[in-house]
């Protein structure tokens, strides 16, 4: 199993991290210099534009608040040019042409307008100190007092203030677009009893022309409240609704009002453009060859750093590979001197060297114990032979039977070294049936009943099924019986169970024997492995038959287990088939 290299020392990780860094710095040194070399320029056309813009603006926004008509603010229009020395066009919300300073000259208009002009709703980014309802206090409508009305409210605002400076009182005058005058107490003097007693209740009091606009506006303004299910209002010249009724819903109807009431005398929003006279464009914002050149040095500096970057860290990745390159080359270990993937991959490398060197130890060890197997029957048929030959041994049944018995022996050997190689091939066959478990264990338990020395019994509970060959079944059943009968005792017992758990058909086959010492455990299984080191041939094994049962039962999908609780046991877990029926 691959060891787990920490997420951060991965070359992904890695190599994305640099990649990241490169990318940030590249981007924080353009946005730097963007920003540094543009602020500026952009800060100053922007206040420029900006200033020109609200000028003309507000021009154009007072004619717009006094006047119904658009087709009579030529002259307010070029005006406004001239004193921004821009060309200024305005045009219906459609973009239609409405007035224009520059004549018939080719426009191209920008995709933004400077402004929407609509003394309704003012823009309070060009007139910050506009009111909460947006309406430009220039757009008076009918609250307009006449000629006579203004003379009245002049005389009355001079007796005011006269009575006024008499007490010594302090108070502000303004007139208001309506004309009428406004007195106030000025900062810091709160008595409105002398402010009254001087007359001020008489100027504050509504002209006719004022009771007549707000007999209009209070009309609209009860439709609208009626409309929303609101209870009935009324508002004065400060435009507030009386007492207990000043809600958000009874004040948006006001200004509701209010516009609906002014739309006859104003005029109707138009676009503003305020272009450049020679270009016939909006401003347009250009670096200059100082910038350029600055854009240009940074941008070679980080492509510098990035190639160093990379130089520094295709040198730290080729090290450790020429290290493993010529590690292979030389047919030696190979140093580890990271803990990433290159560490992994020599870690990888050094284990294939051991593991070729192991494999080879172990082709040399097999060969010797191949060897060693075949010399001994081979040995005794020829030393009996040779015996015969040499008229020391009559050539009767007696010596037939012996050499017949090495000669199976020998075949024995053979067949098992030619099942096994298939295995390792992969070329084992198998012809899987379905098969009930008691057939193969009453089989085997029948065949070897009869030339076992110990006492063999075998069971099954209940009729587990199961798919696989038979022949190759009772192979490995029957090898880990005779393996069980070999080391148990002539008033031993030797068990073979079997029984369905969950999803698997289980064999066990335990004996009564010496059974296996823990350190021996883990190598039952391989091939001329045998507990008894002198290689002694009383016991008859060849120690091929365990590493067959193995292969066999693995082919089949399955395991095999060995455990020593007393005796020996082997345990065989075979996918179980219990749904078909045989």
């Amino acid at each position: 199993m691959a060891p787990r290299i920490p997420l951060r020392r991965t070359l992904v990780v890695r190599l994305t991290a640099i990649s990241v860094l490169i990318a940030i710095g590249s981007i924080a040194a353009t946005a730097w210099l963007a920003v540094t070399t543009t602020t500026r320029e952009i800060q100053q056309e922007r206040g420029a534009a900006l200033s020109r813009a609200a000028t003309v603006y507000n021009d154009l926004l007072g004619f717009a608040a006094r006047n119904p008509r658009w087709s009579d603010a030529a002259e307010q229009v070029r005006v406004a040019s001239a004193r921004s020395g821009r060309r200024v066009l305005v045009t219906t919300m459609d973009r239609q042409p409405l007035v224009d300073s520059g004549g018939k000259e080719p426009l191209s208009l920008p995709a933004e307008a400077s402004a929407v002009i609509d003394p309704l709703k003012v823009d309070s980014e060009l007139v910050p100190d506009i009111g909460p309802d947006r309406v430009d206090p220039r757009a008076t409508g009918p609250f307009q007092l006449t000629a006579e009305e203004q003379v009245r409210q002049q005389t009355l605002a001079a007796k005011v203030t006269f009575c006024l400076h008499g007490d010594g009182v302090r108070y502000q005058v303004r007139e208001l677009p309506t004309g009428r005058v406004r007195i106030t107490a000025a900062p810091g003097f709160d008595n409105q009893v002398r402010l009254f007693k001087c007359g001020l209740e008489e100027l504050q009091a509504p002209t006719t022309t004022e009771n007549a606009a707000l007999a209009q506006l209070n009309d609209l303004l009860h439709a609208c409240l009626q409309r929303q299910g609101l209870p009935p209002s009324a508002v004065g010249l400060d435009l507030t609704p009386t007492s207990g009724n000043d809600t958000l819903a009874s004040r948006s109807c006001v200004d509701s009002a209010r516009r609906q009431q002014l739309a006859a005398f104003v005029a109707p929003p138009a676009l503003l453009f305020v272009l450049d006279p020679a270009t016939a464009h909006g401003n347009e914002l250009t670096l200059n060859r100082d910038g350029w050149v600055r854009i240009a040095l940074v941008v070679l500096a980080v492509v510098a750093v990035a190639m160093l970057a990379m130089i520094f860290v295709s040198s730290r990745l080729s090290l450790p590979l020429r290290g493993l390159t010529a590690a292979a080359v030389r047919d030696e270990r190979a140093p580890v001197s990271t803990r990433d993937e290159i560490g992994y991959l020599a870690q990888a490398f050094n284990s294939l060297q051991d593991r070729r060197q192991e494999l080879d130890e172990q082709r040399r060890r097999m060969v010797g114990d191949i060897a060693h197997e075949l010399r001994n029957p081979l040995n005794t048929i020829r030393g009996r032979l040779e015996a015969v030959e040499d008229g020391l041994l009559p050539l009767d049944r007696g010596l037939a039977s012996i050499v017949l018995d090495e000669t199976l022996l020998l075949q024995r050997i053979v067949s098992d070294l030619q099942d096994l190689a298939a295995a390792d091939a992969g070329q084992l066959r198998l012809n899987p049936e379905p098969l009930r478990l008691s057939d193969i264990v009453d089989q085997v338990v029948t065949t070897h009943r009869a030339v076992g020395t110990a006492r063999l019994t075998g069971s099954t509970a209940g009729d587990p099924v199961i798919v696989a060959d038979a022949a190759r079944l009772r192979q490995a059943l029957g090898n880990l019986v005779s393996n069980a009968l070999r080391h148990t005792p002539t008033t031993g017992e030797v068990t073979v169970t079997a029984f369905a758990e969950g999803g698997e058909a289980v064999i066990t086959v335990r004996d009564t024997g010496p059974g296996i010492d823990p350190g021996d455990l883990p190598h039952v299984f391989d091939r001329f492995w045998r507990a008894d080191r002198s290689r002694a041939r009383h016991t008859g094994g060849s120690g091929l038959g365990l590493p067959i049962v193995r292969h066999l039962v693995e082919a089949h999908g399955g395991s095999v287990t060995a455990e020593s609780p007393g005796g020996a046991l082997f345990t065989v877990r075979l996918p179980r088939a219990a749904e078909l029926s045989i």
